[in-house]
């Protein structure tokens, strides 16, 4: 696995197939199957018009971003734009943001698959069966990008195949075609103290929990610079993602709100999916979410230690991480990236054991608005390399829609978000350890930039 020199190459070992599957499936995690009968017990069947406001942001800013990678297709992706659209600092903060974010992932995804197992085999530790599937996964992600890749297709195809059986079996359900349900039609919309049972402020509040259900979309915009035509496979991607985000979350969800009672207390308990299932007669349907559950925290985990790696590469070409970070095998894989980024993730576990709660409650915390910043630094990268690009006369291909005046929408929206965040004591927390963290690694991007003009300010003279 070693390499005698430092190289600034990555294998271009990822098929079209696994960069469309990455993209169709990399927006569905658990929070789909489980989470989402939170956001619904909080806002009712409104919450459909929570999902569709994320939805639209996620959207807007994958059309932002995707203009930027199609020009450029860079492993770094928005922290390279961001490098040099607005400046080091920018790029060096959300560089390592982003990295912080998906090193926490890997423990969370972990312990979550790591806790269905030990369920069917409770003989075997929880700490063991999280031991083994994050060594695995890493071991997968060192040999080469086509691992990553496999495992990923065969990942995502799963949730797609179960996400639309469900889609087919609840629309049979919907419309009275299932003997088994117990439940049709869609009174539920309605019948249960109205659409909006808990007002506008239930919406908004369900609006920032399910605006972090998308994170992960982006994705494919750093696996893109490992396959042949990137350009290519992330106008692909990012064309379909509104009929993704419509399909997967929007009507999937409408079906659960159709056919249960958002209050019903087994949605927030047991999941919205396996609620549905279990109303609609299906047997095993415990069993089958979980199998599902199962391979949609693993696939969040193997693309946690991916996202996680390539950032770190990147960081490390622009001499903003070790320089080890950018040293690649023979298959050109970043292996010390990965090595760094999974021994990171075990340190995380490692404080929740041995530090004080509230230490690991930060840390957990310091990762709730990273999203939300990544947005914004997306949204002001595009405005600026927009201009620049004008300015410099240079045909854009691939554009974002009614520039400027979406741009800054985006911009507003999310700005306000933060601020309507700050002022909510469920996620307060969020916002000020976030902050805390982004203002020490702005303050130490600052320090790195400095250092380098100092160092090329001394080679001019010494020249």
């Amino acid at each position: 696995m070693s390499s005698t020199q430092s190289s600034n190459d990555l294998e271009q070992g990822l098929k079209p197939r696994h960069v469309t599957m990455l993209s169709i499936a990399g927006v569905i995690g658990a929070g789909l199957f489980v989470g989402s009968g939170h956001a619904i017990a909080a806002a009712g069947p409104a919450v459909l018009l929570a999902y569709a406001a994320a939805g639209t942001l996620v959207v807007l800013v994958m059309r932002m971003l995707a203009e930027m990678a199609v020009a450029s297709p860079d492993t770094g992706s928005f922290s390279t734009y961001a490098d040099r659209a607005i400046g080091h600092w920018a790029g060096f903060t959300i560089g390592w943001l982003y990295w912080w974010f998906w090193v926490l992932v890997i423990p969370l995804e972990a312990n979550a698959a790591a806790t269905i197992l030990h369920a069917w085999f409770p003989d075997v530790a929880i700490w063991a069966f999280t031991l083994i599937i994050t060594l695995l996964l890493t071991a997968t992600n060192l040999f080469s990008v086509k691992n990553y890749g496999e495992f990923e297709f065969w990942f995502a195809l799963i949730k797609v195949v179960a996400i639309v059986g469900f889609v087919i079996l609840g629309l049979a359900a919907i419309f009275g075609f299932l003997p088994t349900s117990q439940v049709s039609g869609v009174s539920h919309l309605f019948d249960t103290q109205g659409f909006m049972p808990n007002g506008m402020g239930a919406v908004l509040a369900a609006i920032l929990t399910t605006m972090f259900s998308f994170m992960g979309t982006e994705i494919v915009t750093i696996a893109a610079a490992e396959s042949k035509n990137p350009g290519q496979q992330i106008t692909k991607a990012t064309n379909s993602v509104i009929w993704r985000i419509g399909l997967f979350y929007l009507l999937s969800i409408f079906i659960v709100v159709s056919l249960v009672p958002w209050n019903d207390p087994t949605l927030a308990a047991v999941g919205s999916y396996q609620t549905v299932l279990e109303r609609m007669g299906i047997p095993n349907a415990k069993l089958i979410v979980d199998l599902v559950v199962l391979v949609a925290v693993t696939s969040c985990l193997n693309s946690a230690l991916y996202t996680a790696s390539r950032m770190l590469f990147s960081l490390g070409r622009r001499g903003d991480a070790p320089a080890v970070a950018k040293r690649t095998n023979k298959s050109g894989t970043p292996y010390w990236a990965v090595l760094l980024s999974t021994g990171a993730a075990f340190l995380a576990v490692f404080a929740n054991y041995v530090a004080p709660a509230a230490v690991f409650e930060f840390l957990l915390a310091s990762s709730g608005a990273i999203a939300l910043l990544v947005y914004l630094v997306i949204a002001v990268s595009q405005l600026r390399m927009r201009q620049k690009r004008a300015a410099a006369g240079e045909k854009i291909v691939f554009k974002m829609w009614l520039f400027p005046g979406l741009t800054y929408a985006v911009m507003v929206f999310i700005v306000g978000t933060l601020t309507i965040m700050l002022f909510q004591e469920a996620h307060r927390v969020e916002i000020i350890a976030t902050g805390v963290l982004s203002l020490l690694v702005v303050l130490a991007g600052l320090f790195v930039s400095s250092r380098r003009k100092a160092q090329r300010a001394g080679a001019a003279v010494l020249n």
